[in-house]
């Protein structure tokens, strides 16, 4: 038996009986051996983000791709920014093909929409798909298009794990389109770290621990949705989330085609509804040598994106119009891709004297990292929102899941004492996000720079800035740089709207109690949730 295996029998029989912490942390150094069988990160792209701190406006200490980068805005009052050409493709837009999105209905309204009226393709990546009415209303929307738009390519991309949970999940609603038409692709992401004995016994729900796919990615002919939401019923209600949407050709076509090379090293599923390797790939997730996959699948995402970085330069460098800068960025932990995360603790480290930063997340569970950068190196004036425990999606869950509020509260209430034992109390502060009958998952940043009353710089995606995001999971966002002013002050109501329905935590985080079993144990699974 393995070490996983013999954990969750564990705590199967005993019930989540309070275990000494001695012996925690000695389970939790196993686990973590045992399932780290993954390539060594090395660098992603030729380029690595600045030193902590650096304020240098070439940015970067590579070349980012081949030859010297010296890219630059033409804004001086971006000059402390202009790392970011060295470490990710740029794509300059207009902020005028860019809109903010600030509530679930009108982010369904148009996804509807969108979907209806599709001239040639549309792409879905998306942790699961919903069961409910709203969700088969898309589906159905698709369906139809596809039978007036014959030459209409769709293509969905989930997570194996959680997209076939239960007798009625994602596959199952889907397989109407499947079996309607060979224009429709339905991909299933299957992390290589589930397998042999924890494959065949890890139930539902516990086997999502390992790794999802977490990209929330919309795209329709050539409009980009980037999003934290999924596709069900509470992102289309009375969930908030983010989502921020852009037309632009390029940018989806850049969209597209990495989706496709995701596509690769899922499962494909057939008519039958078995799933099974994509033509263009000769590795089971769950057979295969666990490094040979997950070395193989991050050589061709790295391949692709040097390949982009290396022609948005140009692009750049010829462009003198664009008031907007697109960045994308993904972290593939388990397939030795850290990207994401290192450009946010580049920001995180780089924020200037007098700057100002909000940053936003469904889940409080920062890396060591972000805490560490945010109470050490960080000199911006910082806000962190996060859910309030009655705003959480997981209280009143069944089992050990009902605890995690009480795991995040316990987290930041820790954060927070880190804070005022290093005397950076007054410079960050805590906020929780209530509103009576929603959750709350929107994440990201919104970055201002000194003098600016408007955000120069967001991030917006699907990471929640948590040892999942970088360690387990697929996740994408971008950062945005602007200097239009129109979608500034979009991107800031975005933000207002958020937190209207916010107060200070500290007092709230002091005062809130959590079960002993929760202190007990969160240590150990802090990475898992």
């Amino acid at each position: 038996m393995s070490v996983i295996d013999f954990i969750l029998r564990f705590f199967s029989f005993f019930s989540w009986q309070i275990i000494l912490q001695p012996l925690f942390k000695m389970i939790r150094r196993l686990f973590s051996t045992l399932i780290a069988d993954y390539p060594p990160a090395g660098e992603f792209l030729a380029s690595t983000p600045p030193n902590s701190g650096s304020q240098s406006s070439k940015g970067g200490t590579g070349d980012g791709g081949g030859g010297s980068l010296k890219a630059s805005f033409r804004s001086s009052h971006l000059e402390s920014l202009n790392w970011l050409h060295s470490v990710s493709p740029c794509f300059p837009v207009s902020g005028d093909c860019i809109d903010v999105i600030c509530d679930p209905s009108s982010f369904y309204n148009t996804l509807l929409e969108k979907c209806s009226k599709a001239q040639h393709r549309i792409m879905l990546a998306s942790l699961y798909l919903g069961i409910g009415n709203l969700e088969t209303r898309l589906v159905d929307a698709i369906s139809e298009n596809m039978k007036r738009n014959l030459q209409l390519k769709v293509d969905v991309l989930l997570d194996f794990t959680r997209g076939t949970r239960g007798e009625r999940n994602s596959q199952t609603t889907l397989m109407p389109l499947l079996q309607q038409s060979d224009n429709f692709q339905l991909s299933l992401y299957h992390t290589p770290v589930l397998r042999g004995l924890t494959k065949r016994l890890a139930p539902p729900r516990w086997n999502e621990l390992l790794g999802i796919q977490h990209i929330k990615l919309y795209l329709v002919d050539d409009t980009v949705i980037i999003s934290g939401a999924n596709l069900s019923n509470d992102y289309f209600t009375n969930r908030q989330d983010r989502y921020v949407m852009i037309e632009d050709q390029r940018l989806a076509n850049f969209y597209a085609e990495f989706l496709h090379k995701v596509q690769e090293f899922s499962l494909k599923v057939n008519r039958a509804g078995e799933a099974n390797l994509h033509e263009n790939w000769n590795m089971l997730p769950y057979k295969s040598a666990q490094i040979d996959f997950a070395t193989e699948a991050r050589d061709r995402i790295r391949n692709y994106f040097q390949g982009v970085m290396e022609r948005q330069r140009k692009e750049f460098e010829e462009d003198k119009e664009s008031d907007t800068w697109i960045f994308p960025l993904i972290e593939m932990g388990q397939l030795g891709i850290h990207h994401d995360s290192l450009v946010t603790k580049s920001l995180l480290s780089g924020c200037l004297t007098e700057s100002k930063l909000n940053l936003a997340t469904g889940y409080f569970n920062l890396t060591e990292t972000y805490m560490d950068t945010l109470t050490n190196e960080c000199r911006a004036e910082c806000s962190i929102l996060m859910a309030h425990p009655n705003a959480n999606g997981f209280l009143g869950a069944k089992g050990p899941a009902g605890g995690i509020p009480a795991a995040y509260s316990l987290i930041a209430k820790k954060f927070y004492e880190k804070l005022k034992q290093s005397n950076q109390h007054h410079r960050v502060s805590l906020l929780e996000y209530e509103r009576n009958g929603w959750t709350y998952h929107a994440k990201g940043l919104w970055y201002y720079l000194p003098g600016s009353s408007q955000p120069n710089l967001t991030l917006v995606g699907s990471s929640n800035f948590g040892e999942r995001s970088v360690n387990r999971d697929l996740e994408a966002q971008i950062a945005l740089v602007t200097t239009n002013g129109s979608l500034q002050r979009k991107l800031q109501a975005e933000y207002e709207n958020i937190l209207q329905h916010s107060s200070t935590a500290e007092a709230q985080l002091d005062a809130r109690e959590v079960p002993r079993w929760v202190r007990a144990v969160v240590g150990l699974f802090r990475n898992f949730f």
